[in-house]
């Protein structure tokens, strides 16, 4: 397992939404620790092994969602970078907010159908 991860927290839509948002990431990291499952959640988490550098998936699919999903994702600077470039690429999105660390970053972003 790598040290390097990013961890995507997932809330509001369904449990379709929350697989749809896992797949965007898919391409730049590769499959998660383990996908959205539990039908009744309110709140979902996916966490990704993170290459050194990763890069944004140049043009994922297009997905559609159900519901407005508020995401946050939390790892590397370039992890984040990489995850939200990927995620504004395959869904209507709004920045709802950063945080900074020294070695690492937090974004929120809301997803809208």
């Amino acid at each position: 397992m790598s040290d390097t991860q990013l961890t995507v927290t997932l809330s509001g839509g369904g449990l379709d939404d929350a697989r749809a948002v896992v797949r965007a990431l898919e391409d730049v990291f590769g499959a998660p620790d383990g996908r959205p499952a539990d039908e009744r959640a309110t709140v979902r988490t996916a966490t990704f092994d993170s290459p050194p550098s990763p890069q944004a998936a140049p043009s994922p699919a297009r997905a559609a969602l159900s519901a407005p999903v508020t995401v946050t994702v939390q790892g590397t600077p370039q992890a984040v970078e990489a995850a939200s470039t990927t995620l504004s690429r395959a869904f209507s999105t709004r920045d709802e907010g950063a945080a900074a660390g020294d070695q690492e970053r937090e974004r929120q972003l809301l997803l809208v159908p």
